[in-house]
Order: C-alpha cells, then sequence, then structure tokens
C-alpha cells in the first residue's frame, strides 16, 4: 500500500499556492494520488486530519478548475490544521470559501 502524507499533500497545495504548478497540475496529481485503491490516505494522522486530507482531495480532484479560487489554499491549510473544535467551522470554509460558485 502507498500512504499519502500530510507533508506530501501540504507541498502539492504549497506549489499551488505559490503558483509553481497550475490548477490543472494539481488536480492531476489529486487524481492520480487518490483515486487508486492501494492508496491510504494520512496514516497515523488523527481521525480529524485524515478525513480533511480525504476531503481536500476529493473536492480538488472532482471540482471544474475554473471553480479553484486561490484563497482555497490557505482554507485547505487551516482546515489540514482542524482540531476536533474547529473542523466543521474549516471544512466549511474550505468547501465554501475555497471553490466558486
Amino acid at each position: 500500500m502507498t500512504n499519502i502524507t500530510k507533508a506530501q499533500l501540504i507541498e502539492q497545495l504549497h506549489l499551488w499556492g505559490t503558483q509553481k504548478i497550475s490548477s490543472e497540475q494539481l488536480q492531476d496529481w489529486m487524481v492520480t494520488h487518490y483515486d487508486p485503491p492501494e492508496v491510504e490516505i494520512g496514516v497515523g494522522e488523527t481521525e480529524w486530519v485524515s478525513e480533511a486530507m480525504n476531503i481536500i482531495m476529493n473536492e480538488y480532484e472532482l471540482a471544474k478548475i475554473e471553480k479553484f479560487k486561490e484563497e482555497g489554499y490557505q482554507h485547505a491549510l487551516a482546515f489540514l490544521d482542524s482540531e476536533q473544535e474547529n473542523f466543521y467551522q474549516r471544512k466549511h470554509a474550505f468547501v465554501h470559501d475555497g471553490f466558486a460558485d
């Protein structure tokens, strides 16, 4: 099994947020690393971080590229740093403010 770590996801988000990779490249990475059944996401992370990683990867995998918003980068990073107390608030911010409707 391959494991996608929080650090790997942060690296890809950072590359995109600093415009070192395009939105298309970010989405390609998500598709390549999120779809395969032999890939595990966030092994060893807290339940909150693992769930956040899955939601972030799923959203960037499925969303239309023209819907990606630059501020989604900050919302994704904040979501990855969630604790139980702020998980749902940060999830809402990521999903609703990170993408254009």
